[in-house]
C-alpha cells in the first residue's frame, strides 16, 4: 500500500510536530516525519513530540526514535505510550507487558526464572517489544518484589480470608489426575504396588494407628477461635520466603499449602518438583468432596490412595 500522508497527523487535522537533536538519525528521520504530515523543530517547542534514540540519557516525556520508524513500517499513527523511553533511555514498559510477563513467567521454577533460556523463549516469542535481558531485569528487578509483599498486618483474620480465596480457586478448577504421577515401589515378592496399595493392605499398621489417634485428638481437642499471632507471624515468613525461593506469587504458594495440607517440608517440595516429597499425589477438589462423606468404604479407597496418617492430616487440616 502506498504511504500515507496523513500518518503524522493529530485526529484534529494538525500536523504532529517533533524535536530530535542534529544528528544521523535526524538525517534519516526527518524525510519519513515529513513525507507522513508531520513537522521538525529547530528547537523544542512546547507540545512538541521530543524524540530520543534507545540507550541514550533522555529526559522524562521523551519517545523513542522507533516510534516513527514503526508507524511508517506499519503506514498508521500509533499510540506514543508505548515507546516512551525510561530516563536511561529504556523503552517504558507498559501494564499490559508486565501483566504479560507475570502471566509467561507463573509456575516456572527458580533456576528457570534466574536463567536465561526462559527469557530467550519470551523474546522469540515476541510476548513484548524487550529484549530478552530487559524482560528478566524488569520481572526480577520490579515485578518480583511486588509479589513478595505481605500482608501489612498479622490479623489472623486476613491470613484465613486469603486462604479462602485461594481455596476458592482451588475448589473451581477441575481435579487433577493424581493417580498417573504416584510412583511405583518394589515389594520384596517382586511385585510392584504403589503407595496407595501398600498402605491398605497395613489394616492394623501405624498410619490406621495414627488415623485413631489424631481422630481421637479432633474429637477432643478444643476449638480455637483464632490462631496466636507468633503462629501467624510464622506463616507469614514461611510464605515469603516460598515466594522469594520459587519466585512466584502469593496465590500460588497459598493454594500449595492446600494443596498439601498445610505441611511446610511437602509444600516446599510441591512448588519444586510438582510432586509430593512421600511419593503420593496432592489433594484434589474431588478428594475433599469424598472426604467429606460418612462412607467407610469412601474412607478406605482415600486411605489406599493417600495412607491413614495423610487421610487424617486432612481431616484436621480442612478443619482448622
Amino acid at each position: 500500500a502506498a504511504r500515507s500522508r496523513s500518518l503524522f497527523l493529530w485526529d484534529d487535522g494538525h500536523p504532529m510536530r517533533f524535536y530530535l537533536r542534529p544528528g544521523l538519525a535526524k538525517l534519516r528521520l526527518a524525510p519519513l516525519v515529513l513525507a507522513g504530515g508531520g513537522r521538525l523543530c529547530r528547537v523544542q517547542e512546547p507540545g512538541a513530540v521530543l524524540l530520543a534514540q534507545p540507550g541514550e540519557v533522555a529526559p522524562d516525556g521523551a519517545v523513542s526514535t522507533e516510534y516513527v520508524a514503526e508507524c511508517v513500517k506499519r503506514n498508521q499513527r500509533l499510540p506514543l505510550e508505548p515507546f516512551l523511553l525510561t530516563a536511561r533511555g529504556r523503552l517504558a514498559f507498559t501494564e499490559a507487558e508486565d501483566a504479560a510477563l507475570l502471566q509467561a513467567v507463573r509456575g516456572q521454577g527458580t533456576v528457570r526464572v534466574s536463567g536465561r533460556a526462559l527469557w530467550i523463549e519470551l523474546e522469540r516469542s515476541g510476548l513484548t517489544r524487550h529484549s530478552w535481558q530487559a524482560m528478566r531485569d524488569r520481572y526480577l528487578r520490579h515485578l518480583l518484589p511486588r509479589l513478595w509483599e505481605p500482608p501489612q498486618t498479622e490479623d489472623p483474620t486476613q491470613i484465613r480470608g486469603l486462604f479462602a480465596a485461594a481455596n476458592r480457586e482451588f475448589e473451581s478448577t477441575e481435579s487433577e489426575s493424581d493417580s498417573s504421577d504416584v510412583a511405583e515401589l518394589s515389594t520384596q515378592d517382586g511385585v510392584t504396588r504403589s503407595p496407595g496399595e501398600r498402605a491398605s493392605e497395613l489394616k492394623t499398621g501405624p498410619e490406621d494407628s495414627a488415623f485413631s489417634d489424631i481422630q481421637l485428638q479432633r474429637q477432643e481437642r478444643p476449638q480455637s477461635t483464632c490462631s496466636s499471632s507468633s503462629v501467624v507471624g510464622q506463616v507469614i515468613k514461611t510464605m515469603e520466603h516460598f515466594m522469594e525461593k520459587f519466585a512466584v506469587d502469593l496465590l500460588t504458594v497459598t493454594q500449595a499449602f492446600l494443596k498439601n495440607s498445610g505441611d511446610v517440608e511437602a509444600t516446599s517440595y510441591f512448588l519444586q518438583t510438582g510432586q509430593r516429597l512421600d511419593g503420593y499425589p496432592v489433594w484434589s477438589r474431588e478428594d475433599d468432596l469424598e472426604l467429606q462423606k460418612d462412607d467407610e468404604h469412601v474412607r478406605n479407597k482415600l486411605i489406599a490412595k493417600f495412607g491413614a496418617e495423610n487421610v487424617a492430616k486432612r481431616i484436621m487440616f480442612r478443619e482448622s
